[in-house]
């Protein structure tokens, strides 16, 4: 009798601890990924019943994935259209998380110096206007360097993509012809170049391929150990992302809309870095699983609150004090 009240005891014990144990599935932005990545790290040790997984497959990806319902939330570098919250069929809240940068970087052998780049001139390189290393804009702006008479291998994503969003965002503010021949999105059609899957994918292709240019966010170039260049501003200054330049294009933000889709590319400002974004979480509002929504919303609102401190270790910028109390406002809306 009392060997089977110890086994009905144990049994009991397994079967709370199981039940007590929460999986939230998530997917999308490669951009954020390193700190998401810190963030659930960080917060199932806190929480060791509590495990959020995430897949970087990139923002179109993350989209696609929550329209479908079959994640608990998604992750996107570019907001979601007016026409993808439509065809969704519940609603989304977009939850802004850190902000970080698109960085230009480059493999060229010889050359030390970290380059210039003005807007205009990036837009015509992945345009494919400007094909060789050594053409003359690229050397007005890079005083003193030594040029190559090597052809420009330019390289981008392959997959649909926040950062491309940011980067195409940035790059049809500075260049009419790149916004009327290719526009702004997460997926374009690319007039030139060699495509790498996730920030991962086109941060090997660049290290691999000499006199090759693309696109990656700054954490990927700083842990890969990459040249990266600096961008020319709306102030007339090149300016290289960093810490500070990032918040200061977040401070050019003087009223965050509602709904958190916002774009600061090509911000106005000294101090600023152009290429810089919002990256967001996509949140359905009504939630089926109550145990669930309860540990997403506390693990938000902790994200929101302690989990800023970290961000900075990783090279992306913590939400200015005004967005975070405003999203902390928005999380009690999710039901």
């Amino acid at each position: 009798m009392r060997r089977n009240w110890l086994v009905g005891l144990v049994l009991a014990l397994f079967l709370g601890s199981a039940i007590a144990d929460t999986n939230l599935n998530g997917a999308g932005a490669t951009f954020p990924t390193p700190i998401y990545s810190k963030w659930f790290s960080e917060y199932n040790k806190l929480h060791p019943d509590i495990k959020i997984n995430y897949q970087s497959i990139g923002s179109g990806g993350g989209i696609k994935q929550v329209q479908a319902g079959t994640v608990d939330f998604g992750a996107s570098d570019g907001p979601m259209t007016d026409e993808q919250l439509a065809a969704t069929p519940f609603k989304v809240v977009h939850i802004p998380t850190v902000l970080g940068a698109d960085v230009p970087t480059y493999n060229l052998p010889g050359v030390s110096k970290d380059l210039k780049f003005e807007g205009g001139v990036l837009a015509d390189i992945f345009l494919g206007n400007i094909k060789k290393w050594n053409d003359p804009r690229l050397a007005k702006a890079n005083p003193g360097v030594k040029f190559p008479n090597s052809d420009i291998v330019v390289v981008h994503r392959s997959d649909g993509s926040g950062t491309t969003y940011i980067w195409t965002d940035f790059l049809s503010k500075v260049s009419p012809e790149w916004k009327k021949k290719v526009g702004t999105g997460t997926s374009v059609s690319w007039p030139v170049g060699i495509g790498g899957k996730g920030n991962e994918g086109v941060s090997g292709v660049v290290k691999q391929t000499e006199g090759s240019i693309g696109y990656v966010e700054l954490i990927y170039a700083v842990q890969n150990k990459m040249d990266y260049g600096s961008v020319q501003n709306v102030a007339g200054q090149f300016i290289k992302a960093d810490l500070a330049s990032v918040t200061a294009a977040a401070a050019s933000v003087k009223d965050m809309p509602a709904d958190y889709r916002v774009s600061i590319t090509n911000a106005p400002g000294k101090g600023v870095y152009p290429v810089s974004s919002f990256t967001w979480l996509l949140v359905p509002v009504k939630w089926s699983d109550a145990g669930k929504k309860k540990v997403f919303i506390d693990f938000l609102n902790w994200m929101v609150g302690p989990g800023q401190s970290m961000t900075s270790t990783l090279s992306y910028a913590p939400l200015p004090a005004s967005v975070a109390a405003k999203v902390k406002v928005t999380i009690k809306a999710i039901q």
